[in-house]
């Protein structure tokens, strides 16, 4: 019997400061393709072609007030802010344990403060569009997408190199 891998820790670095005890929850990257439906003469149906992929965010909730979140607010480039996710998943049936790590570069586009009440717990939300998206699993890069320079590499292929010659990149 085999049984599935749990995420039992966590932890965020966000600029590189290593942010232990201080992210209460991350909210990964969902990857989604942008398609367009086509259906054209001789085809009984339509097809989906593939446009590439929708717009990336995270969102990260920290246990308290971080000073440092609001001065990367409006910041003026599109990968001001660099956050690296590393998770442990673990299998209770036979104790292997993944080192899962996310490596995101973007920006904030939204900081939720939440209510404020003496003596109640707080949560700073934040939501960061994302421009460049790294997921490894064990040191083995199974996803890169880096939207500013037109790189898509997924489980070791890169799906944009014949694009990118066509267009003189």
């Amino acid at each position: 019997m085999a049984m599935p891998r749990k995420l039992k820790n966590f932890n965020v670095f966000y600029n590189g400061d290593n942010y232990i005890g201080r992210c209460s929850e991350v909210e990964l990257p969902k990857l989604t393709r942008k398609t367009e439906d086509l259906q054209a003469g001789g085809m009984n149906g339509p097809v989906k072609v593939d446009l590439g992929n929708e717009g990336l965010e995270i969102n990260h909730t920290y246990a308290g007030f971080e000073a440092e979140i609001f001065r990367q607010y409006a910041a003026a480039t599109a990968d001001s802010v660099l956050l690296r996710f590393a998770g442990a998943y673990q299998r209770d049936d036979t104790g292997d344990v993944d080192a899962v790590e996310i490596v995101a570069r973007g920006r904030h586009t939204e900081i939720d403060l939440g209510s404020a009440k003496a003596g109640d717990d707080t949560e700073l939300k934040v939501k960061s569009d994302l421009s460049y998206y790294k997921l490894s699993v064990n040191g083995e890069t199974l996803v890169e997408i880096d939207l500013l320079n037109f790189v898509e590499n997924i489980g070791g292929a890169d799906l944009l190199s014949g694009i990118r010659s066509a267009i003189g990149l």
